[in-house]
């Protein structure tokens, strides 16, 4: 090359035989226009007409005649196509792509997926683009991934999530999980715990193969996943698992801290996440057992026929559906046909599919969500069969329920907790079966468990013991009151919420009712970002208060669709003869309770207030009449009054402080110190210089143990306010 842009050479020495032959011996194509060019990547021009080679040249144009030749020199370039890509930018975007993964084709230059954001990007995106005909054969692995953030309480959230993890009746032999780890089988989930307590969030996993009953144990496979998860990331991750056996399938829960080995946040790309984690899953699956046999695949979709839930012949036959949703039994060949008509005749016979003659039907309009819902009835009957299993004992499938909150026609629910559990594990949503007074077991879906006693809860799940008596209230996503005055308020303040405010608005509004708006605020505050609050203590309130309030309202309705209220943590015959308040008296008291069945549940409850009847006649607090068993007004008070002394007695050993009790309208103020569970209720033990007193307890007085509290006895309740000497909000 560095000879063929001298310029004292001829043409001939560089550019070949065919050169320094006449041209019209070389070729007999047709003349063409006088134009000028250059030699590709020589940096010579020729110009001139009637050009022509042998051999494919783009960048040689025509000459004036057969023996004119001009060079003309120049710089080196390509011309016409796309630039070619140098070394070295060839070499810097291939390492990008190991690290980092690249862009979808489609984004426009210069926008913003995230998808090249974290360790095991590249490796995600290589692993998501996946598939052809080897992974239809492949063993499936399920794998639910989350982020959970750890701020405020998340870190007690998340120490309550592994005992949970561990608890009774999860392996093969129905004993308590045990976690385990990279090189033991047997790990502090306490000590884990500790070490995470500064971290900002942590992983979960739960890995569920498809065949993981094949497994005689599932720690080897989890360990060679992380493993190839260390590998893939790079770096060490700090984990705990355990594996449950108490469902249909096998699977193991993995939480990883959200530390990389330097101490800094690790963030997982999200291909690897989504995608990643499950491609390495199915990989150590298929050595483990092999990839799944065609008579495999075939049983799997023979199943899937008759089943009442959504399968993958109903995502076919719904992909295959025309505007009218009518469908063929046509298939790609016997076998597809086959399982096509099948189906079709059992959604048939469910009402979900329509036959117009011909092979043809017409698919219901909610053919999905009915046989998604058709499917968690059916898991949720499996369910309570395999809880009165485990408890031994029989329903009648009459007497089995499934308690709807949302209906029409709810009603609260008493009854005894017979089991609980997790119906969505990925997404922490609990359930509870109770023997309801009615004489059936309900299935009670309760949503994400309360491990503090938030706004509105009287109980957490740690404060719920097997056996305990409850109620169950549904929970309505209604606007309240209090949210109506609040806009109402802020529409004739500029958009601006306080109490003074609220007093000029409605001059006959008390302080007292005045803060319970506040508290109102300050609860949506701290759960939402629907209201905000100003350095000068007025509230920000947007003109679609109430539309907000509503959507958040539907929102919580999703993690807490009802309100458990523990009515006592003995059984009914424990209850018969005791010196104090009971439900049972609550209940007979009140007059209005339906009478309960005789079966179940609700036979040990009519023989339990038969004989709590007998009891408080004998002791003088009931009088039997022709008409019936009549209870004078204050028989709660003094049942109530005759436990309080009788606790107080023996507290008063244990605070070495003498007991006075609290009077009707006295002001109480002094320190809550913790709180007491009595068969009347629950109490809380306020200290005072002198002495200590117990008064009714409030779930938002957990939030403040050791600190000053002030109020005032109104009835059986009080009205609390938080903090010494400050005009704050109370606590009502």
């Amino acid at each position: 090359m560095a000879l063929a842009r001298h310029k004292s050479l001829p043409a001939h020495r560089f550019l070949g035989p065919f050169l320094a032959l006449p041209f019209s011996d070389q070729c007999r194509s047709a003349p063409i226009g006088r134009h000028s060019g250059m030699f590709a990547g020589t940096g010579f021009h020729i110009t001139g007409r009637a050009a022509c080679l042998p051999f494919p040249a783009p960048g040689i144009r025509t000459m004036a005649d057969d023996d004119s030749f001009e060079p003309r020199l120049g710089r080196q370039r390509q011309q016409g196509g796309k630039r070619a890509q140098r070394y070295l930018g060839r070499v810097l975007a291939a390492a990008n792509l190991a690290r980092s993964g690249s862009a979808a084709p489609d984004l426009a230059r210069g926008s913003f997926s995230g998808t090249r954001i974290g360790r095991g990007a590249g490796v995600g995106r290589l692993l998501a683009s996946r598939g052809g005909p080897a992974a239809s054969n492949g063993r499936r692995v399920i794998v639910k991934a989350s982020i959970v953030k750890l701020a405020g309480k998340g870190v007690s959230a998340a120490a309550a999530h592994l005992r949970y993890l561990q608890r009774d009746g999860t392996t093969r032999e129905g004993e308590r999980g045990a976690l385990y780890g990279r090189d033991a089988d047997a790990v502090d989930g306490k000590a884990f715990g500790e070490r995470g307590t500064s971290d900002r969030h942590q992983f979960r996993f739960i890995v569920s193969p498809e065949d993981g009953d094949q497994y005689d144990d599932l720690k080897p496979l989890t360990r060679r996943l992380m493993d190839r998860m260390e590998e893939d990331l790079g770096i060490r991750l700090d984990w705990v698992a355990v594996d449950h056996f108490n469902t249909g399938h096998p699977h193991t829960h993995i939480v990883v801290r959200g530390k990389d080995g330097r101490g800094t946040d690790l963030v997982i790309a999200r291909d690897y996440m989504t995608t990643g984690i499950r491609e390495r899953a199915a990989e150590l699956v298929d050595l483990d057992l092999g990839p799944r046999t065609d008579r495999e695949i075939a049983q799997a979709l023979r199943a899937e026929v008759e089943q009442e839930r959504l399968t993958s012949i109903d995502r076919a036959l719904l992909k295959g559906a025309d505007a009218d949703r009518v469908v063929a039994t046509n298939g790609c060949d016997a076998f597809d046909q086959t399982l096509r008509a099948g189906r079709l005749a059992k959604l048939s016979r469910l009402g979900l599919a329509e036959p117009l003659g011909a092979g043809r039907f017409r698919l219901a309009p909610d053919l999905a969500e009915t046989l998604r819902a058709l499917g968690e009835r059916g898991d949720i009957i499996r369910t309570m069969q395999r809880e009165f299993s485990r408890v031994a004992i029989a329903r009648a499938p009459a007497d089995q329920a499934i308690y709807d909150p949302a209906a029409p026609d709810a009603r609260p629910l008493v009854g005894r907790v017979l089991a609980r559990g997790l119906v969505d594990e990925h997404a922490d949503r609990h359930y509870l079966i109770v023997d309801g007074v009615d004489g059936r077991s309900h299935y009670v879906a309760i949503g994400k468990p309360a491990l503090s006693f938030a706004e509105g809860s009287t109980e957490t799940d740690a404060s719920l013991p097997h056996g305990a008596i409850v109620r169950i209230d549904p929970v309505s996503p209604t606007v309240r009151e209090v949210d109506r005055t609040i806009a109402a308020v802020a529409a004739s303040n500029g958009g601006r919420y306080d109490m003074d405010a609220h007093l000029r608005h409605d001059p006959t509004a008390t302080q007292a009712f005045a803060e319970t708006h506040v508290r109102r605020l300050e609860a949506m505050r701290r759960l939402s970002d629907i209201v905000e609050r100003e350095p000068s203590g007025r509230w920000i309130i947007a003109p679609d208060h109430l539309t907000r309030v509503a959507a958040h309202e539907t929102a919580r309705l999703q993690d807490r669709p009802v309100a458990i209220t523990m009515l006592s943590a003995q059984p009914p015959d424990r209850l018969v003869d005791a010196d104090a308040a009971t439900w049972i008296d609550r209940e007979l008291v009140s007059g209005s309770q339906e009478p309960p069945r005789d079966a179940g549940f609700g036979h040990e409850l009519r023989d339990a207030q038969a004989r709590r009847r007998q009891w408080l006649v004998a002791q003088g607090f009931a009088e039997e009449t022709s008409g019936g068993t009549t209870f004078p007004n204050g028989m709660i008070a003094a049942l109530q009054r005759r436990e309080l002394l009788r606790v107080a007695n023996q507290l008063a050993d244990e605070v070495n402080m003498p007991f006075r009790e609290a009077a009707e309208g006295a002001r109480i103020e002094g320190i809550y110190r913790r709180s007491v569970d009595l068969v009347s209720g629950r109490f809380a033990v306020i200290e005072r210089a002198r002495d200590f007193t117990l008064v009714p307890w409030r779930p938002v007085l957990e939030r403040h143990v050791g600190k000053t509290v002030s109020g005032l006895v109104r009835g059986d309740g009080i009205n609390w306010s938080i903090g010494r000497g400050r005009n704050g909000p109370s606590i009502s």
